[in-house]
């Protein structure tokens, strides 16, 4: 964490000679490349076919990304409202603030969108994110915290691939995109310098307006990790920070009336805006960090075993606290090591303190709760707090572990010899086996030539949308929900995968589904199950008034989906007609059954 003590521009380099300095660029050069040589080794699998391949462990997430990179072409190319869209869960349509939609990254993104598509966009983003976060923290360690470029690359590698990392970068771009976080942190700190109010205070808002259009949850994360953080400097060296009080409150007031001016309006439509809610889907503490997980390995680590993750992690994309037994050892030798220096004492009371955050509302060990209490449950219902994954709160100290690394590193030369040697060797063995491997991958089904070859186009006029079955939803319709990314969202399409009110106005509770209907209950069911039901007339009517109120010109079925001959039997029934074989694909055109007011 940077030292509250001492904040360099650029530590020894002003009475360096030239050739010390090439060889500080050489070095930041190399940084550079190493970090991207490993992110496009942790995407390998999918770089070899963008479009064709999708991220075995959270094909969802992937899927809704690539929506929110088609939203963001449509954006820039298409003159689209940025923070919503008409395009899904049509009529009523998503809430894109209310949503991970990374409007920061998608909307500059739009071009390689548009040229090569939204896999491309996908997979380069998830690359540049974690090669970006960990040449960020690179850059403010080597410049403002230690003098060892060797040091901040260590510091660097971990905050960049540690396992809650490359566990994110299974199909999250908004939690491996953290490249903003070091300069947030590095500003706010230097409010403390005299003469950096206004012009320190402007950047930092600036810097937490592009860190809002790419992921709130890490903001938050970031704001609560700084004020522990302050608390527990200002409890080691209240002298020291008295002094800082008055210039850090003005910066921070500058800071925030920077940011508002440009984030009012998002903001107020977030949380007040058509398809906007409250809460999420589940209880807050219910996907928690595991105590044994701290000493075991994640499952895209080298030392990984997908067994024990499985029984100690909420999914593949949560391994956040998979540190090793190895680490633990060297975070309590990294902590002894600085343990004079207040500012990485203070940091380490921050990890600790938001690591327990993390745990939820009660101990939980080996997937059993143990009914002991935790300080999470006092705060579980804080509006703000309710709308985040507790678990997650675990990659505050999965950063702070590589900060703490990189200062222990930096000081180890000063060590004996052979405790110089024994730091060398811990490091290694600490660091080696959670190295990341190839992220999973499936080989998607090829788009069918009537969305491929856009025959759709003569059945679908631009006010109606096109009904695939399943219906896309959180676990359920993904080819059809990756169809209509991949087609760029030319064509609407009812429900979808995102958060919105569950069943409105009754219920604006967070939801991962659209609000129920008769008709994709029954889909769903009957898909899921493998189950004909008897179909009744009042069926038959519901589907009719579903197909209208979605607007719908045709309905497709996905070929090759579970339970595929019984979903075309009951769709037949419903509609009381049988499809036609069009481009590889079973269509029912309804436009003679379904036609909705406009």
């Amino acid at each position: 964490m940077p030292a509250v003590d001492e904040v360099l521009d650029e530590p020894g380099l002003s009475v360096e000679a030239e050739p010390k300095k090439r060889a500080y660029r050489y070095a930041d050069v190399w940084a550079a490349i190493s970090y991207l040589a490993l992110g496009v080794l942790v995407l390998i699998q999918l770089w070899i076919s963008p479009g064709g391949r999708v991220l075995s462990s959270n094909d969802d997430d992937h899927g809704f990304f690539s929506f929110v990179m088609a939203h963001g072409e449509r954006v820039v190319f298409h003159g689209a409202n940025p923070l919503f869209s008409d395009r899904m869960n049509v009529p009523d349509g998503v809430n894109m603030m209310a949503n991970t939609t990374v409007l920061g990254l998608s909307v500059p993104m739009a071009p390689v969108t548009h040229f090569f598509g939204v896999g491309v966009s996908v997979v380069l983003l998830l690359t540049l994110g974690l090669a970006g976060t960990a040449f960020a923290w690179y850059w403010v360690l080597s410049r403002h915290l230690v003098t060892s470029r060797a040091a901040a690359w260590i510091g660097g590698l971990w905050c960049g691939f540690a396992p809650a990392m490359v566990s994110h970068a299974n199909g999250h771009i908004n939690f491996v995109s953290l490249f903003v976080v070091p300069f947030i942190v590095l500003q706010v700190l230097r409010l403390r310098e005299p003469g950096r109010v206004v012009r320190g205070g402007i950047i930092l808002g600036l810097l937490v307006v592009l860190q809002v259009f790419i992921n709130e949850e890490t903001l938050l994360f970031t704001a609560l990790t700084l004020g522990v953080f302050v608390i527990a400097y200002a409890a080691l060296a209240w002298r020291t920070a008295v002094g800082y009080v008055r210039r850090m409150a003005a910066g921070l007031g500058v800071a925030i009336v920077t940011a508002l001016v440009p984030l009012a309006y998002p903001l107020y439509f977030q949380f007040t805006g058509p398809q906007s809610y409250s809460g999420q889907p589940f209880e807050p503490g219910k996907f928690v960090t595991d105590l044994l997980a701290l000493g075991a390995y994640a499952r895209q680590s080298l030392a990984g075993n997908g067994a024990i993750a499985r029984a100690l992690s909420v999914s593949p994309t949560e391994d956040n606290t998979f540190f090793g037994v190895p680490m633990l050892v060297m975070i309590v030798v990294s902590v002894v090591l600085l343990w004079r220096n207040i500012a990485a004492r203070s940091a380490a009371i921050a990890g600790l303190v938001l690591l327990i955050i993390s745990m939820g509302p009660e101990l939980r060990v080996g997937g059993y709760n143990t009914g002991i209490p935790l300080p999470f449950a006092l705060i579980a219902h804080v509006p703000i707090i309710d709308l985040v994954s507790v678990t997650r709160f675990g990659m505050v100290p999965a950063t702070i572990i590589g900060l703490l690394l990189a200062l222990a590193a930096d000081r180890a030369p000063l060590l004996p010899h052979r405790k110089r040697v024994a730091f060398g060797i811990g490091l290694a063995l600490a660091i080696v086996p959670v190295l990341p491997k190839p992220l999973p991958v499936v080989t998607a089904d090829p788009l069918p030539p009537f969305i491929a070859q856009q025959m759709w186009r003569d059945y679908v006029p631009g006010n109606r949308t096109l009904v695939t079955v399943p219906l896309p939803e959180v676990t359920t319709g993904r080819a059809g929900m990756r169809w209509f990314a991949l087609s760029g969202l030319d064509y609407s399409v009812p429900r979808g995968y995102f958060m919105g009110p569950a069943n409105p106005p009754a219920d604006k509770t967070g939801s991962w589904n659209a609000a129920p209907r008769p008709t994709s209950d029954l889909l769903r069911i009957a898909g899921a199950y493998g189950r004909m039901p008897v179909v009744t007339g009042a069926d038959r009517r519901a589907a009719i008034t579903d197909l209208t109120y979605w607007r719908a010109a045709v309905v497709v079925l996905v070929p090759g989906t579970p339970n595929h001959d019984l979903l075309q039997t009951l769709v037949s029934d419903l509609l009381e007609k049988e499809p036609q074989q069009v481009g590889g694909v079973q269509v029912w055109d309804v436009r003679d059954q379904v036609r909705p007011s406009e």
